[in-house]
């Protein structure tokens, strides 16, 4: 279950949202100030580096691209794409053609809200899911 973090247009404060499953929160509001005005931020993460770690220098290789990170971090849905595809590579898996898709709608700058709406609608048809 992913942790989504938000800006608060409001009172400024970053905030932590818990998602269930890849549905969208059931309440967008500051926990802090209860407004509803919350812009979706890059997140950071970690990553563990034992003796199996088998993306060895690709994290180091994304951060020392200051272009590419200053399109994460300024949600660019390009740079997202491209992130998913150095960090697929550096794991040595191979991309779906569904997830090769989505990239693709990343690469051509559709906003990353409607390729993920897609995707989870999708994903809802596969599993039979209404919800």
């Amino acid at each position: 279950m992913p942790i989504y973090e938000y800006r608060c247009g409001n009172c400024k404060r970053c905030v932590s949202i818990l998602v269930q499953g890849f549905k969208e929160p059931p309440s967008l509001e500051c926990p802090q100030c209860g407004s509803e005005k919350l812009t979706r931020l890059f997140s950071s993460f970690r990553i563990g580096k034992g003796e199996t770690y088998a993306r060895k220098g690709i994290y180091e290789d994304i951060l020392s691209d200051n272009q590419l990170v200053r399109g994460l971090e300024s949600s660019d849905p390009r740079a997202l794409a491209e992130w998913n595809r150095r960090m697929s590579h550096g794991a040595g898996e191979d991309i779906s053609p569904e997830y090769e898709d989505m990239l693709g709608k990343l690469e051509a700058g559709e906003p990353v809200d409607k390729v993920m709406r897609e995707a989870q609608s999708a994903m809802g048809d596969l599993t039979g899911g209404n919800d």
